[in-house]
């Protein structure tokens, strides 16, 4: 797993590639706290985070591959 720091909140996760369509992300901190677009949507009242991804963070490891900072794997 790489380092990786959100383009748009500096949220830090670490991440890996297996293919273009399958990642594995660990975050380093709540996201709830951390991540500026969970923070938005999540629900007060309820537990948890009731979204399933950040879009932010999504396209920043797209990039990431396209520059060539996370590599993936040959098949």
């Amino acid at each position: 797993m790489q380092p990786l720091e959100c383009s748009t909140c500096s949220t830090r996760v670490m991440v890996e590639k297996f293919s273009w369509h399958h990642t594995s992300v660990q975050w380093l901190a709540d996201c709830e706290t951390s991540c500026a677009q969970f923070r938005v949507d999540a629900v007060p009242g309820r537990q948890g985070v009731h979204i399933r991804n950040c879009s932010a963070l999504r396209e920043t490891i797209r990039q990431a591959v396209l520059d060539g900072t996370i590599p993936i794997p040959p098949d």
